[in-house]
């Protein structure tokens, strides 16, 4: 018979061997994708994947809350052992800055190929599709009155494409400028939100009259009979803000093959323009049948062309943003 101590220790030993066994068979049982876009729009896509070709996934999504910040810092502490095979960011910034660690396996297949240099990796380290739009949402009722601050809503800038937007008015404006600028914000009144699909409903509500958001947000409230309208969120100097998702295969995986092959899948003709006849009117970036375009997506994309450069020199305004707004510096001022 077993004494009591026994028993206890016996039960941790096979506990530890199954957790064990489980961490080394979760990656091995199907492509490992971490994806940052839209669960919604995303699984429909990687079972449409799966049934092409046999190749099963694995996914792992994020929270709206940790919008694309939370899985590039997921993929760098998992670096020396990744469990990640490809990457679906739904920004670039974060994309790029796993390929400056060196993390990302560079592959220029038929889906590189046919987007355009201004946005992919020249060396192929990862390549941009379905892009989205930084947007101004109105709540059309009160839309006379989006001057006044205490009736604005942001989302955390921390995370997703408002970190996007707040690293381009860091390098724009500089440190001091910037810090000064979301301060007064919140001085004012201005509601900062949880992320983009929060700032929506806040001035679909007509909680809030006007706001920062994405265009995919915005449609969704188009969809819901919302009286809502947009203008383009433009940055000093008039240049729009156009955020594309990403695709980038993670170096060190065993599946390199099957990586490949995802990634050529989502940088197709066929998955742009399944996301842009989607809810979320995704703008295409490769070459595409146009005249089935939505004609709302197609005045999206035709300000593709006057787009603010998101490339390399974003990534230090982008660092020293992150420790700012990290370090807790960046909440209201107290009186």
């Amino acid at each position: 018979m077993l004494t009591r101590s026994q028993l206890i220790g016996l039960f941790v030993s096979l506990a530890c061997v199954v957790l064990v066994g489980w961490w080394m068979a979760w990656p091995r049982s199907g492509l490992v994708v971490y994806c940052a876009h839209d669960a919604v729009y995303a699984e429909v896509i990687l079972k449409k994947f799966t049934e092409k070709t046999g190749i099963k996934t694995r996914v792992k999504f994020d929270a709206e809350s940790t919008k694309s910040l939370g899985l590039v810092e997921l993929i760098e502490r998992e670096a020396r052992h990744p469990r990640c095979d490809v990457f679906w960011n739904n920004e670039v910034l974060g994309t790029m800055n796993l390929q400056e660690k060196n993390l990302l396996q560079p592959y220029k297949g038929a889906g590189y190929q046919r987007i355009p240099n201004s946005f992919k990796d020249e060396a192929g380290h990862w390549t941009g599709f379905a892009a989205r739009l930084r947007v101004i949402i109105f709540y059309t009722p009160n839309k006379e009155k989006a001057g006044e601050i205490d009736r604005f809503s942001i989302a955390n800038p921390l995370y997703g494409t408002t970190l996007t937007h707040f690293s381009i008015l860091w390098q724009l404006w500089g440190a001091d400028k910037t810090k000064e600028w979301y301060h007064d914000l919140q001085e004012k009144g201005a509601q900062v939100q949880q992320g983009n699909a929060m700032v929506k409903n806040a001035v679909a509500s007509g909680a809030s009259d006007w706001g920062f958001t994405d265009s995919d947000d915005y449609f969704v409230a188009v969809d819901e009979k919302k009286q809502v309208s947009y203008a383009p969120a433009r940055v000093p100097g008039g240049r729009v803000i156009v955020i594309p998702n990403t695709v980038a295969i993670i170096k060190g995986t065993k599946r390199e093959e099957q990586a490949r092959q995802l990634m050529d899948y989502l940088l197709s003709e066929e998955v742009e323009m399944e996301l842009a006849q989607s809810a979320s009117r995704q703008i295409p970036l490769g070459p595409v049948d146009t005249k089935k375009l939505r004609p709302e997506v197609a005045a999206l994309q035709a300000l593709v062309s006057n787009a603010y450069s998101l490339d390399q020199r974003l990534l230090k305004p982008r660092a020293e943003a992150i420790q700012w707004l990290k370090s807790g510096a960046s909440q209201k001022p107290k009186k």
